[in-house]
């Protein structure tokens, strides 16, 4: 694509200031160029003022491109290089991507409630949920509170209904910690931004891996970071079709 020497010119500090571009900006530069400087400015506001690492916030935006609710591949590949130029480590990388795998979970949290709600609609005996715990349910209580510092309504509910589940989404859980690449306070703001990103949005979710980051000793600058970081998701709009706009305006 033909650039304009202001426009080269504007390509090549933004690649000495960033490290890196990609090929929707060409299309935007010479298409809207006024709106590509006020999205970098938007974009660059959080991590510029900000107090995560550029290599957090590339976990970050690693994680949530690998979310099953996003699946955004281009983005991922571009996120994964860039953590580990950053100084990430490949477990690093990896345990952020155990934290997206992990919000596959967030359906059975909400359905089981739901269930347990619509059970008690239905006049069903839910006694079961209100009685004490046997010995085995009361270690496996023990070792998800001594993980996690908290009971949420769905555990308590899903211990209840299906203790060998219940089991190993502990593990599921817990698997980061594992290996240990990432501080607990580091995988409570990804689980942050896993929650609150537009792609998956849930309210209580988001609440919940909140709380945990502010017991981890999160700030709540760091905390609204990992929250605004997430808006970045938007313009994969433009990567999308700016592309295709450039391909069908100059063609032949």
């Amino acid at each position: 694509m033909e650039l304009t020497a202001a426009q080269q010119k504007f390509k090549e500090d933004y690649i000495r200031e960033r490290g890196y571009w990609v090929a929707f900006n060409d299309g935007l530069l010479k298409y809207s160029q006024a709106f590509l400087e006020t999205y970098l400015r938007y974009a660059a506001l959080p991590t510029r003022t900000g107090p995560l690492s550029p290599r957090m916030c590339e976990l970050i935006y690693v994680a949530v491109d690998a979310s099953s609710t996003h699946l955004f591949a281009e983005g991922l590949k571009v996120h994964v290089r860039r953590a580990l130029d950053l100084g990430a480590s490949a477990t690093d990388v990896i345990e952020a991507l155990q934290l997206a795998t992990a919000q596959g979970l967030e359906g059975v949290n909400m359905g089981v409630e739901i269930l347990v709600e619509e059970l008690r609609a239905a006049g069903q005996d839910t006694s079961f949920l209100d009685g004490g715990l046997t010995a085995e349910q009361e270690k496996l209580r023990a070792a998800y509170t001594d993980r996690f510092g908290d009971w949420p309504a769905f555990a308590n509910q899903l211990l209840r209904l299906s203790p060998a589940y219940f089991e190993v989404m502990t593990e599921l859980l817990a698997a980061p910690s594992v290996t240990g690449a990432l501080s607990y306070a580091e995988q409570c703001l990804i689980n942050v931004a896993l929650n609150a990103c537009l792609t998956h949005q849930n309210p209580a979710g988001t609440r919940l891996h909140i709380a945990r980051a502010i017991r981890a000793g999160a700030s709540k600058e760091e905390i609204l970071e990992a929250i605004q970081l997430t808006a970045h998701l938007g313009v994969h709009a433009c990567v999308l079709g700016v592309p295709m706009l450039v391909s069908a305006a100059e063609r032949p």
